[in-house]
């Protein structure tokens, strides 16, 4: 199947213009990167400690429950697609139709024996498995494949913990990772003194009975311990987010997020809608951290334009709680951008997964643009589709450029107009309210005279409180 179709990654590289700057980040990135076939292993290992770095070998397993054998492809080569940028070489793959997954093992008992024989023979040494895995199912998968067996989640947060930059992004990272954690913690090992009685206990008597398995309680409670302050640690660093947003609401200044499926094109159509420069890359969750810029409408009226992170079929609910101060500019601001792969094989699955996650979300969630990106490797007939489905929608390309004036032009018309009408005399030496009216208000006339520049505008509340002593007819003091 991966063989005959590909996966997301494999099928097109990275393209970068102009608007997306020099790429800094992305070459430090790919400077840490596993490089398979490069060998570091040392022939002496008398006085270094021995290591085998190489990059994973993977197998991937998934079991087809619901839905179409598209629907099921999709989501396999999707996951074949967050392997590859977790830095893992696909070998194989298996699937499996039934009606639910195993309770032991997740795959039935012929399908997992047949998993066995073919790690045996490509030599992988990891198992992923496309859902989310109980700790006996990956405890039972596990020893019939005898090799590390991990789950979509898994995988996921994987990721995230690469490409996690900002102190506030490797927090939320982490905390998500110890929920994961929690109750997959294992107590085996000489370590545990588990609780024995009777004349049980490998013919231990009387006296034999131990406190229990005290160690994996203990790690439990460094854990809780450690999600507290997390915890904490998130809530403090939010607090300079909610200060930027009010002083954004106090400006009245309007607001516009994007949102969408990971790799649809939003750090590009940033980008070219702001020179951001932030980092572009052929993978899933490339970037992680949100990026807030400016930017102008056609009219000049001034707005800002935010980065959020990117959602995927089945994100964990981990993450989502994790990131749910980030997400929290989605609800917060007054238009979203909803960003579709247009050339992806399932564009209106993208678009449910994403509306999944924001129904998820405290807050309303905005007045919605749906942008098909990537239209210069699109289907026509899937871009006709989407735009009938749709009540707002827009197509463009995000690398060429086409279609960002109309999507500026759609931007203009949806943002909230300011509803107070002023008619002022500004004096000459007040420039600075004039530059305030053009970036926070819609000019209707403008004109020069004798005492200054006579101005009427629609403007915000407090802008017109600013502006009360100029009004035309206003007493001088």
């Amino acid at each position: 199947m991966l063989s005959r179709q590909g996966t997301a990654l494999s099928e097109g590289t990275t393209r970068w213009g102009e608007h997306d700057g020099d790429q800094t980040d992305l070459a430090d990135r790919q400077a840490l990167r596993r490089v398979s076939g490069l060998s570091t292993e040392l022939e002496d290992v008398t006085e270094v400690e021995y290591r085998q770095l190489r990059l994973e070998k993977v197998v991937l397993a998934a079991v087809w429950t619901t839905g179409t054998a598209t629907d099921a492809e999709n989501s396999i080569r999707e996951l074949a697609a967050l392997a590859e940028t977790a830095g893992s070489q696909i070998l194989d793959g298996v699937m499996q139709r039934r009606t639910s997954p195993d309770p032991g093992t997740y795959l039935g008992q012929g399908k997992a024996e047949e998993l066995r024989v073919i790690v045996e023979e490509t030599g992988a040494d990891t198992v992923v498995c496309d859902g989310e895995l109980s700790p006996s199912q990956r405890r039972g998968l596990e020893d019939k494949v005898k090799v590390k067996v991990i789950d979509r989640t898994a995988l996921i947060l994987d990721i995230f913990a690469q490409h996690a930059k900002s102190k506030e992004g490797k927090a939320q990272v982490e905390l998500a990772q110890y929920e994961y954690l929690l109750p997959r913690l294992r107590g085996w090992g000489e370590s545990m003194s588990r609780q024995a009685g009777g004349q049980v206990g490998a013919g231990n008597g009387m006296g034999s009975r131990g406190p229990g398995e005290t160690k994996i309680e203990l790690d439990r409670r460094r854990i809780r311990t450690k999600m507290a302050k997390l915890r904490r640690e998130i809530t403090a660093m939010k607090t300079s987010r909610v200060t930027m947003r009010d002083s954004r609401r106090r400006n009245a200044v309007p607001a516009v997020a994007i949102a969408g499926y990971t790799n649809a094109g939003k750090s590009s159509l940033l980008n070219r809608l702001t020179g951001a420069g932030v980092l572009v890359e052929n993978a899933l969750f490339a970037t992680l951290d949100p990026t807030i810029r400016r930017a102008m409408t056609p009219d000049g009226r001034e707005f800002t334009l935010a980065d959020t992170v990117g959602f995927v079929r089945s994100l964990p609910t981990q993450l989502i709680e994790a990131f749910r101060s980030t997400l929290e500019e989605v609800s917060d601001s007054d238009l979203l951008l909803h960003v579709v792969d247009g050339s992806h094989p399932d564009p209106e699955g993208q678009i449910s997964a994403v509306r999944a996650v924001l129904a998820e979300l405290k807050g309303d969630v905005p007045k919605e643009i749906v942008v098909i990106n990537k239209i210069d490797a699109a289907d026509p007939e899937v871009i006709n589709r989407i735009v009938l489905r749709e009540p707002r929608v827009i197509a463009v390309s995000a690398r060429s450029g086409e279609g960002i004036d109309k999507l500026l032009d759609l931007i203009q018309e949806e943002l909230p107009r300011p509803d107070v009408e002023i008619d002022v005399l500004v004096p000459y030496d007040r420039g600075d309210l004039v530059s305030k009216i053009h970036e926070r208000g819609e000019v209707l006339t403008s004109e020069h005279v004798e005492q200054g520049t006579r101005i009427n505008a629609r403007v915000n509340a407090g802008l017109a409180h600013l502006l009360a002593s100029y009004r035309v007819g206003t007493p001088v003091a």
